[in-house]
């Protein structure tokens, strides 16, 4: 979680390389709240995005990948085109106004505050030794862009149930978990996420007898002295280790892409004054008595653009992770909670200021470019085509498209109706794949 000071390729030779995202949306972006020259982190420009996944709104905006030649960090996870270690440090939302009933921080952290904090070392490897048997390294390839992502996880069930941020796992085609108090490596799959929330529950395959985190039953309180660990960098191994204390409850950050569009709102975060550092999300925040209280998520940053440092971090809740995983458990869909992988088409949308997709000269989803391989390549779906139908319901814009998508499970076969770049309207039956994790 300390800087590496590694030289960037991403700004090697005094010009930056461009990073591409592989698709719109919020590149959780958080600038300084102190503001000024250099606050902030702006991500490069995204082409358009596959929306052919059949889940909602929050699965084309929430796409993170980028497609450059050293790592490119998003809210705390790593992705790259290569090998994950990169010293980019995580691009995140600025604290918004706090939720209502929220605990705002200070101007200055109180005498009893900083007293509080205080942790030795010998308390911090304590902390960090007893929480580490439950965490693992998670790192994933995202077949359909070409790259690959790290972050954390928490192991929940001996049989290894694994809690981690949904955009650590977001466009994963393929998913390995290391088990740091093991080293051994597992295969994973999707059990749930709830994209709008940032969560995802894993299962690791095959996997018996494993040790697991406490979660903390205890109020946490401003001042309380937490220690975070995680997959910083994505370099495997050890987690890194950070300590500082609570300084706000409550807190609300809003993930934006370059223009400030495609917001993404996260609520009711615990703020600490510990540089979270890329590949941290979804690793354990613990307190004094080595119990879980949070899931490390985001971090606030300042700075130039490749050379941004961490100032604080986010870090969602346990009571809140928790109750999501029950959701999830349950395998109830819902509009939040989505299980396993969502059913996919393979088309890319073309893009708008927003992120929604342009407007078609007639009604439909304008379509920019299709995933070969793919559902949509099957039955001779191109750019320049617009999506009228799907299963007989009439598709006006790609969000609608998304949203007539979302109830269909992988493995459905469903008409789809179009209009050709010719004007030449076509149907055809597609079956639907499963898609990348959303």
């Amino acid at each position: 979680m300390t800087d590496t000071s590694e030289a960037d390729p991403l700004d090697a030779g005094g010009g930056a390389t461009t990073a591409t995202l592989a698709r719109p949306g919020p590149a959780w972006e958080i600038p300084s709240s102190t503001g000024g020259a250099g606050a902030g982190v702006v991500p490069a420009a995204a082409p358009p995005a596959p929306a052919g996944s059949g889940r909602g709104a929050t699965a084309t905006i929430a796409a993170f990948v980028v497609m450059a030649l050293a790592g490119f960090v998003v809210a705390g996870t790593l992705r790259s085109r290569s090998t994950p270690t990169p010293s980019t440090p995580p691009f995140v939302a600025a604290p918004a106004r706090p939720s209502a009933g929220a605990t705002p921080a200070p101007a200055a952290p109180s005498a009893g505050a900083t007293a509080n904090s205080a942790l030795s070392s010998t308390d911090i490897a304590t902390i960090a030794a007893k929480v580490n048997k439950g965490v693992v390294n998670i790192n994933t390839e995202l077949g359909l862009e070409g790259g690959r992502a790290a972050g954390t996880g928490m192991v929940l069930t001996s049989s290894g149930e694994v809690l981690t941020n949904n955009h650590v796992i977001l466009g994963s085609t393929k998913i390995t978990v290391t088990v740091v108090d093991t080293g051994r490596t597992y295969t994973a799959h999707v059990v749930g996420t709830a994209p709008s929330e940032d969560v995802a529950v894993l299962q690791l395959e095959g996997a018996s007898g494993l040790k697991t985190v406490n979660t903390a039953t205890a109020t946490v309180a401003l001042g309380d002295p937490v220690v975070a660990t995680g997959n910083a960098g994505g370099r495997g191994g050890t987690p890194a280790v950070v300590a500082g204390a609570v300084v706000a409850l409550g807190q609300a950050i809003t993930a934006t892409d370059e223009n400030g569009g495609n917001p993404q709102r996260l609520t009711d975060l615990i703020q600490i004054d510990a540089p979270i550092e890329a590949g941290d999300s979804g690793g354990p925040l613990a307190n004094r008595a080595g119990d879980v209280i949070g899931m490390n998520s985001a971090a606030e940053v300042s700075g130039s653009r490749f050379r941004a440092t961490s100032t604080s971090g986010f870090a969602i809740p346990i009571a809140k992770a928790m109750s999501i995983v029950r959701q999830i458990e349950s395998g109830k869909e819902s509009s939040t909670i989505h299980i396993g992988l969502p059913a996919f088409l393979g088309v890319q949308m073309a893009a708008s200021t927003g992120g929604r997709g342009t407007v078609p000269a007639s009604p439909g989803a304008l379509i920019a470019g299709v995933e070969k391989g793919t559902p949509a390549a099957a039955i001779g779906l191109a750019a320049g085509d617009t999506i009228t139908s799907v299963a007989g319901r009439a598709v006006a814009s790609s969000a609608q498209l998304t949203a007539a998508l979302q109830s269909i499970d992988p493995g459905t076969q469903v008409a789809i109706g179009w209009t050709d770049s010719s004007g030449a309207s076509r149907t055809a039956r597609a079956t639907l794949i499963a898609g990348p994790a959303d």
